[in-house]
Parts: structure tokens; sequence; C-alpha cells
């Protein structure tokens, strides 16, 4: 059974930085990508960064330049380094990874709050 474990939410002031890392335990085949993603009270679930298998990388523009999501491929493993952070990055921010090929199967994490305070 796979599962994929956040860790390195909290809080933090505005201006800091936090690393995220999200690690995965059971087996996946053939993982096409990994991501972030963050839920705000009250809103959607949105992307935040995303790593293709061959290493390309996507941001919101809310958080380019900010941001760098990183990938260990030998480990399943994937990061999310958030610098600057702004009050409005306040949102827990769940992992998911994409795997399979003819049939697509996605997996989450149970997320991780992260708090900038003002």
């Amino acid at each position: 059974q796979v599962q994929l474990v956040e860790s390195g939410g909290g809080l933090v002031q505005a201006g800091g930085s936090l690393r995220l890392s999200c690690a995965t335990s059971g087996s996946i085949f053939n993982i096409n990508a990994m991501g972030w993603y963050r839920q705000a009270p009250g809103k959607q679930r949105e992307l935040v960064a995303v790593i293709t298998g061959g290493g390309t990388t996507n941001y919101a523009d809310s958080v380019k330049g900010r941001f760098t999501i990183s990938s260990d491929n030998a480990k399943n493993t994937v990061y999310l380094q958030m610098n600057s952070l702004k009050p409005e990055d306040t949102a827990v921010y769940y992992c998911n990874i994409e795997g399979g090929i003819l049939k697509k199967r996605y997996y989450w994490g149970q997320g991780t709050q992260v708090t900038v305070s003002s």
C-alpha cells in the first residue's frame, strides 16, 4: 500500500523560509510527476509546483521565484523549498504523485499546515 507522508510545515514569520518534504512508502509504478498543492480555508485546492520524471518543473505564478521544487527519484521523495513566505501562502500543503502509463493513478499525502504570520 502506498503512503505519502509530508513533513516540514509550521509557523513562520513573513519573509521566512520552510522546506517541505514528502516521503513515500510502497511501490509506485512509473512515476510521471510529483507535485505540491495547497488549500487555504474557504478556497479550492490549487497547484503550487510540479516536477516531472524528466526534471521539468512548473510553478504557480504566485510562487515563481520564491519556491523551488526538487526530487530524489531514487527515494521517491519530493521537496518544496519555500522562501520569502507571505501570509497569503498560509494553507495546508499536500504532496501528490502521478504514476502509471495507460491507466494513471494519483496518490495524496495527508497534508501539512503552513502558517505565515505578518
